[in-house]
């Protein structure tokens, strides 16, 4: 698989990463431990080199399987994980903490987990309203200055944070939801990120799932699944934003592509230093995700996309309210 660069941060991977987090959270159940290690260890295969995990996904059970997946390629791989919230005894998320010391504790909880002496990219995983994000930086810069994280990022951040952060200590990544049907960082992230030369990786980049063309307005989702209470995924926001998955598949159609494939391309189009992170649990979806690395959209094509999509409204947000809250700080 071809390699990309996040911004000017030097760290290289590949141009599609392997989002993790759907093996132990967010989907329903969790996969079982060996059957998550294989998967991982089937992207590492197929040349993925970068891996996005949480001490939230589980919590803690995500980081714990990508350590066992990824220990005998350590030094071939660019694992991230991120900090930022505290968890009840039910494992339940209780509130948000990047206060320094909870920061280096966490470090030195996911350190263990993941089976390894540094992390390669640290993100805040949401922005603290009650920590000045300098003093998030500059805890972070501590922990680079002792080898124990090379690099780290945001996630959902603004753009006055990206710039507050950047300058205590280098941003190498954003991490935010864009995709075909969420294209708000258009508008200010990106310019900011292309202006400091930091690199972007969307995650949901199918819009969870919805852009491959699998789920329409009947579909039901597992019971634990977080799909339930979006409100895009309503079925009469389904059934409203199926014209963007049509449009997907007449495209696809004549590229001998599939939709997923065709909405992953579209991303990867758009900057040289944009990474996106598609999770999967099952193999076929997996190869098929990849298989967008070597598909390439022409001047033409992409002219086509944006016209049509500027005739699409896509209906309902993307979070429920209590959690709307917490992005673009």
């Amino acid at each position: 698989m071809q390699t990309r660069k996040l911004g000017n941060s030097g760290l290289e991977v590949s141009s599609l990463g392997y989002g993790c987090m759907g093996l132990s959270y967010g989907y329903g159940p969790a996969k079982r431990e060996q059957e998550a290690i294989e998967m991982i260890r089937a992207a590492f295969d197929r040349g993925v080199t970068l891996f996005d995990t949480a001490e939230a996904y589980g919590p803690y059970l995500n980081e714990e399987v990508v350590g066992k997946a990824l220990a005998p390629y350590r030094d071939e791989v660019v694992i991230a994980t991120k900090f930022g919230f505290e968890f009840d005894e039910q494992g339940g998320q209780s509130g948000m903490n990047s206060h320094p010391e909870h920061i280096r504790a966490v470090a030195e909880a996911s350190l263990k987990r993941l089976k390894t002496d540094r992390i390669d990219l640290f993100y805040q995983h949401r922005v603290d309203p009650d920590v000045p994000i300098e003093d998030v930086a500059g805890a972070i810069k501590e922990l680079v200055a002792e080898g124990k994280v090379k690099h780290w990022g945001l996630s959902e951040a603004g753009a006055e944070v990206i710039r507050r952060a950047h300058a205590v200590h280098p941003v190498a990544a954003l991490q935010s939801e864009y995709s075909l049907w969420w294209r708000e960082p258009e508008t200010e992230i990106l310019p900011t990120l292309e202006e400091l030369g930091i690199g972007f990786v969307p995650f949901s980049p199918l819009g969870k799932g919805f852009l491959t063309g699998a789920i329409d307005e009947q579909t039901t989702f597992d019971e634990g699944d977080f799909r339930n209470i979006v409100p895009r995924f309503s079925a009469d926001a389904r059934q409203a934003n199926q014209s963007l998955v049509d449009l997907l598949d007449a495209i696809a159609q004549r590229k001998a592509a599939t939709p997923a494939q065709i909405a992953l391309a579209w991303l990867l189009a758009q900057k040289p230093w944009v990474i996106p992170i598609p999770g999967t649990t099952k193999l076929h979806r997996l190869e098929e995700n990849l298989g967008a690395a070597e598909l390439t959209l022409n001047a033409g094509e992409l002219d086509e996309i944006e016209a049509a999509l500027s005739r699409i409204e896509i209906q309902g947000e993307r979070y429920p309210a209590h959690l709307q809250q917490r992005v673009n700080r």
